[in-house]
């Protein structure tokens, strides 16, 4: 095969790639997302690595930043995400649950006028941010590989544990118990 026709080939091939992984609407006007099947991953103690730092401007208007030294469950969601709906009333229960944990959402691929209608539809009381960037200083660690994906902080600031998916009140539950344990 010759140079063009390779070049031509890899074109083809990333044009594919890039147009696989686009997001937005789809033809029929539905989101495109990844779903998690709720698989949980959780990471011993000593081979954790620190989460990116969380903190910026939130759906309300105001700014948030993770007080150190808290354990954090941290929720990324957007509102035409149906298993998103499905886990909002869970963790707005678990969050009045575990009070001394620190919960807080990411707002990814969403617009702010359909995620505060979210917000106040499941009486969600902990804050969200808005800038959805936050998410790539989790490369190194349990990145969230799907809508919706709830990470666990651990009081040191490290990543201990991933749903990628619905969360459940058992899976989380344990969770946070684990982590506030150690």
């Amino acid at each position: 095969m010759n140079v063009s026709k390779r070049l031509i080939s890899l074109g083809f091939a990333l044009s594919l790639l890039l147009v696989g992984c686009g997001g937005g609407a789809s033809s029929n006007g539905s989101e495109s997302f990844i779903a998690g099947n709720g698989a949980v991953t959780f990471i011993n103690s000593g081979s954790r690595i620190m989460a990116p730092r969380i903190e910026g401007s939130t759906l309300g208007g105001g700014t948030f930043q993770l007080a150190p030294g808290q354990v954090a469950v941290v929720n990324v969601w957007a509102s035409w995400c149906a298993p998103c709906r499905a886990e909002a009333p869970t963790l707005a229960a678990l969050s009045k649950k575990f009070p001394d944990v620190s919960f807080v959402g990411i707002l990814t691929r969403d617009n702010p006028a359909a995620a505060s209608a979210f917000v106040k539809r499941f009486a969600i009381g902990y804050p969200t941010l808005t800038d959805d960037a936050i998410l790539i200083g989790f490369h190194a660690s349990l990145i969230a590989n799907a809508i919706p994906t709830t990470i666990i902080v651990d009081k040191h600031g490290r990543v201990a544990a991933r749903i990628s998916g619905e969360v459940t009140v058992a899976s989380l539950t344990d969770l946070i118990e684990r982590v506030i344990a150690e």
